[in-house]
Protein backbone atom coordinates (compact mmCIF):
# COMPACT_ATOMS: atom_id res chain seq x y z
CA UNK A 1 0.00 0.00 0.00
CA UNK A 2 1.29 3.02 -0.67
CA UNK A 3 -0.15 6.69 -0.77
CA UNK A 4 -2.33 8.55 -3.36
CA UNK A 5 -0.16 11.29 -4.09
CA UNK A 6 2.92 9.45 -3.88
CA UNK A 7 1.01 7.07 -6.65
CA UNK A 8 0.15 9.73 -8.25
CA UNK A 9 3.48 11.53 -8.45
CA UNK A 10 5.83 8.26 -9.58
CA UNK A 11 3.39 7.86 -12.65
CA UNK A 12 4.63 11.46 -13.53
CA UNK A 13 1.30 13.36 -13.11
CA UNK A 14 2.68 15.28 -11.12
CA UNK A 15 5.28 16.53 -8.13
CA UNK A 16 4.14 14.80 -4.70
CA UNK A 17 2.70 18.54 -3.44
CA UNK A 18 0.40 18.95 -7.18
CA UNK A 19 -0.92 15.63 -6.51
CA UNK A 20 -1.73 16.81 -3.14
CA UNK A 21 -3.15 19.50 -4.36
CA UNK A 22 -5.34 17.51 -6.78
CA UNK A 23 -6.86 15.56 -4.64
CA UNK A 24 -8.16 18.28 -2.67
CA UNK A 25 -9.59 19.73 -5.68
CA UNK A 26 -11.61 16.83 -5.97
CA UNK A 27 -9.93 15.84 -8.95
CA UNK A 28 -8.37 12.14 -8.32
CA UNK A 29 -10.63 8.88 -8.30
CA UNK A 30 -9.83 5.71 -6.31
CA UNK A 31 -12.18 3.07 -7.95
CA UNK A 32 -14.82 5.54 -9.47
CA UNK A 33 -14.87 7.25 -5.91
CA UNK A 34 -13.59 10.63 -5.66
CA UNK A 35 -11.05 10.91 -2.84
CA UNK A 36 -10.43 14.51 -1.32
CA UNK A 37 -8.49 13.47 1.92
CA UNK A 38 -4.72 13.07 2.15
CA UNK A 39 -3.42 10.28 3.60
CA UNK A 40 -5.69 7.94 1.60
CA UNK A 41 -3.13 4.77 0.54
CA UNK A 42 -3.79 2.23 -2.26
CA UNK A 43 -2.78 -1.19 -3.33
CA UNK A 44 -1.33 -2.46 -6.92
CA UNK A 45 -4.97 -3.27 -7.60
CA UNK A 46 -6.95 -0.14 -6.86
CA UNK A 47 -7.39 2.12 -9.96
CA UNK A 48 -6.75 5.73 -9.74
CA UNK A 49 -8.04 8.03 -11.93
CA UNK A 50 -6.55 12.10 -12.35
CA UNK A 51 -8.58 14.30 -14.12
CA UNK A 52 -10.52 11.23 -15.57
CA UNK A 53 -6.88 9.73 -16.83
CA UNK A 54 -6.17 6.33 -16.00
CA UNK A 55 -2.38 6.34 -13.93
CA UNK A 56 -0.83 3.80 -15.33
CA UNK A 57 1.88 2.43 -13.01
CA UNK A 58 5.29 0.84 -13.66
CA UNK A 59 5.85 -2.54 -13.36
CA UNK A 60 8.62 -3.39 -10.27
CA UNK A 61 12.10 -3.38 -10.91
CA UNK A 62 14.65 -4.18 -8.44
CA UNK A 63 18.50 -3.60 -8.69
CA UNK A 64 21.65 -3.61 -6.91
CA UNK A 65 24.43 -1.01 -7.73
CA UNK A 66 27.94 -0.78 -6.87
CA UNK A 67 28.34 2.49 -5.91
CA UNK A 68 31.80 4.15 -6.36
CA UNK A 69 32.82 6.60 -3.92
CA UNK A 70 31.90 10.51 -5.16
CA UNK A 71 28.49 9.27 -6.15
CA UNK A 72 25.36 10.78 -4.29
CA UNK A 73 22.76 8.53 -3.04
CA UNK A 74 19.93 10.04 -4.33
CA UNK A 75 17.74 10.87 -8.44
CA UNK A 76 19.37 14.55 -8.30
CA UNK A 77 21.86 16.97 -7.35
CA UNK A 78 21.53 20.65 -6.96
CA UNK A 79 25.27 20.91 -7.13
CA UNK A 80 25.41 18.78 -10.46
CA UNK A 81 27.76 16.25 -8.70
CA UNK A 82 26.96 12.39 -10.00
CA UNK A 83 23.85 10.11 -8.54
CA UNK A 84 23.01 6.71 -8.71
CA UNK A 85 20.57 6.66 -11.13
CA UNK A 86 23.14 8.38 -13.47
CA UNK A 87 24.26 4.42 -14.01
CA UNK A 88 21.02 3.65 -15.74
CA UNK A 89 20.46 6.05 -18.14
CA UNK A 90 18.90 3.16 -20.27
CA UNK A 91 15.98 2.35 -17.64
CA UNK A 92 12.61 3.77 -18.44
CA UNK A 93 11.39 3.17 -15.16
CA UNK A 94 11.50 6.29 -12.43
CA UNK A 95 14.03 3.86 -9.63
CA UNK A 96 15.46 5.92 -6.78
CA UNK A 97 17.93 4.38 -4.09
CA UNK A 98 16.76 2.34 -0.87
CA UNK A 99 18.72 3.76 1.91
CA UNK A 100 21.98 5.63 1.50
CA UNK A 101 25.41 5.49 1.17
CA UNK A 102 28.07 8.92 1.98
CA UNK A 103 29.59 10.46 -0.63
CA UNK A 104 32.64 8.68 0.14
CA UNK A 105 31.77 5.60 0.41
CA UNK A 106 31.36 2.83 -1.61
CA UNK A 107 29.57 -0.47 -2.08
CA UNK A 108 26.75 -2.17 -2.41
CA UNK A 109 22.93 -0.09 -2.94
CA UNK A 110 19.61 -0.95 -4.18
CA UNK A 111 17.54 0.97 -6.18
CA UNK A 112 13.65 0.29 -7.31
CA UNK A 113 10.31 1.66 -7.78
CA UNK A 114 8.78 -0.22 -5.63
CA UNK A 115 7.98 1.98 -2.84
CA UNK A 116 6.39 -0.87 -0.57
CA UNK A 117 9.56 -3.16 -0.96
CA UNK A 118 11.44 -0.33 -0.28
CA UNK A 119 10.03 0.79 2.73
CA UNK A 120 9.99 -2.97 4.23
CA UNK A 121 13.76 -3.29 3.28
CA UNK A 122 14.60 0.11 5.60
CA UNK A 123 11.80 -0.42 8.53
CA UNK A 124 13.49 -0.71 11.67
CA UNK A 125 12.24 -3.53 12.52
CA UNK A 126 13.48 -5.71 9.19
CA UNK A 127 17.02 -6.24 10.97
CA UNK A 128 18.30 -6.60 7.34
CA UNK A 129 22.34 -6.74 8.01
CA UNK A 130 24.75 -4.75 6.10
CA UNK A 131 28.35 -5.71 6.53
CA UNK A 132 30.86 -3.04 5.79
CA UNK A 133 34.77 -3.68 5.70
CA UNK A 134 36.79 0.21 6.74
CA UNK A 135 40.42 1.36 7.09
CA UNK A 136 40.54 3.54 9.79
CA UNK A 137 43.29 5.28 11.28
CA UNK A 138 44.99 3.84 14.40
CA UNK A 139 45.13 0.38 16.08
CA UNK A 140 42.24 -0.03 17.99
CA UNK A 141 42.20 -2.06 21.25
CA UNK A 142 40.38 -4.73 22.46
CA UNK A 143 38.23 -2.91 24.47
CA UNK A 144 37.36 -0.36 21.58
CA UNK A 145 36.32 -3.23 19.34
CA UNK A 146 33.97 -4.34 22.39
CA UNK A 147 32.81 -1.19 22.83
CA UNK A 148 31.74 -1.21 18.97
CA UNK A 149 29.97 -4.83 19.47
CA UNK A 150 27.99 -3.86 23.01
CA UNK A 151 26.80 -0.78 21.19
CA UNK A 152 27.88 3.18 21.06
CA UNK A 153 26.44 6.15 22.51
CA UNK A 154 25.72 8.16 19.82
CA UNK A 155 24.09 11.88 19.92
CA UNK A 156 20.87 10.11 18.49
CA UNK A 157 20.98 7.50 20.36
CA UNK A 158 23.09 4.27 21.29
CA UNK A 159 23.15 1.77 18.93
CA UNK A 160 22.47 -1.78 18.56
CA UNK A 161 25.14 -4.64 19.51
CA UNK A 162 26.83 -5.05 15.99
CA UNK A 163 29.34 -7.74 15.18
CA UNK A 164 33.23 -6.71 14.62
CA UNK A 165 36.40 -8.13 13.25
CA UNK A 166 39.51 -6.67 13.21
CA UNK A 167 40.48 -8.24 9.60
CA UNK A 168 44.22 -6.64 9.89
CA UNK A 169 46.52 -4.04 10.53
CA UNK A 170 49.69 -2.38 9.67
CA UNK A 171 51.86 -1.17 12.78
CA UNK A 172 54.18 0.89 10.64
CA UNK A 173 51.24 3.30 8.62
CA UNK A 174 49.18 2.98 11.74
CA UNK A 175 46.04 1.90 10.23
CA UNK A 176 43.45 -1.07 10.62
CA UNK A 177 41.06 -2.98 8.47
CA UNK A 178 37.82 -3.53 10.35
CA UNK A 179 34.93 -6.05 9.62
CA UNK A 180 31.37 -4.33 10.88
CA UNK A 181 28.06 -5.94 10.42
CA UNK A 182 25.33 -3.99 11.91
CA UNK A 183 21.14 -4.27 10.78
CA UNK A 184 20.70 -0.18 11.59
CA UNK A 185 20.86 2.35 9.01
CA UNK A 186 21.18 5.92 10.55
CA UNK A 187 22.82 8.33 8.96
CA UNK A 188 26.56 8.17 8.60
CA UNK A 189 26.55 5.51 11.49
CA UNK A 190 29.33 3.74 10.81
CA UNK A 191 31.71 6.56 10.69
CA UNK A 192 30.35 8.09 13.90
CA UNK A 193 30.61 4.86 15.54
CA UNK A 194 34.44 4.63 14.68
CA UNK A 195 34.93 8.05 15.63
CA UNK A 196 34.03 7.32 19.07
CA UNK A 197 36.35 4.91 19.62
CA UNK A 198 39.29 7.44 18.28
CA UNK A 199 39.80 5.03 15.24
CA UNK A 200 38.02 7.65 12.05
CA UNK A 201 37.58 6.30 8.91
CA UNK A 202 39.88 6.86 6.17
CA UNK A 203 37.77 4.38 3.39
CA UNK A 204 34.59 2.75 3.66
CA UNK A 205 32.14 0.13 1.47
CA UNK A 206 29.30 -1.57 1.93
CA UNK A 207 30.33 -5.24 0.87
CA UNK A 208 26.87 -7.04 1.89
CA UNK A 209 23.24 -6.47 2.08
CA UNK A 210 21.36 -9.37 3.71
CA UNK A 211 22.45 -12.55 1.56
CA UNK A 212 23.56 -9.92 -1.17
CA UNK A 213 27.47 -9.18 -2.47
CA UNK A 214 28.97 -7.64 -4.42
CA UNK A 215 30.73 -10.24 -6.46
CA UNK A 216 31.32 -9.92 -10.41
CA UNK A 217 30.73 -6.61 -10.27
CA UNK A 218 33.13 -3.58 -10.27
CA UNK A 219 32.40 0.25 -9.14
CA UNK A 220 29.50 1.32 -11.48
CA UNK A 221 28.27 -1.45 -12.91
CA UNK A 222 24.71 -2.94 -11.70
CA UNK A 223 22.52 -5.79 -12.45
CA UNK A 224 18.68 -6.45 -12.08
CA UNK A 225 17.47 -8.94 -8.71
CA UNK A 226 16.19 -12.02 -9.56
CA UNK A 227 12.73 -13.06 -8.71
CA UNK A 228 14.02 -15.19 -6.03
CA UNK A 229 16.31 -12.79 -4.48
CA UNK A 230 13.58 -10.29 -3.90
CA UNK A 231 11.33 -13.02 -2.66
CA UNK A 232 14.21 -13.88 -0.34
CA UNK A 233 14.88 -9.92 0.66
CA UNK A 234 11.20 -9.79 1.31
CA UNK A 235 10.71 -12.83 3.65
CA UNK A 236 14.38 -11.73 5.49
CA UNK A 237 12.39 -8.83 6.52
CA UNK A 238 9.00 -9.81 7.21
CA UNK A 239 10.47 -12.88 9.58
CA UNK A 240 11.82 -9.71 11.95
CA UNK A 241 9.27 -7.33 12.31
Amino acid sequence: MERLQKVIAHAGFASRRKAEELIIEGKVKVNGVTVKELGVKVSPSDKVEVNGIPVEREEPVYFILYKPRGVISSVNDDKGRKVVTDFFSEIQARIYPIGRLDYDTSGLILLTNDGEFANLMMHPKGEIEKVYVAKVKGIPAREKLKQLERGIVLEDGKTAPAKVKLLSLDKKKGTSIIELKIHEGRNRQVRRMFEAVGTPVMKLKRERYAFLNLNGLQPGDARELTAHEVKLLRTEASKKK
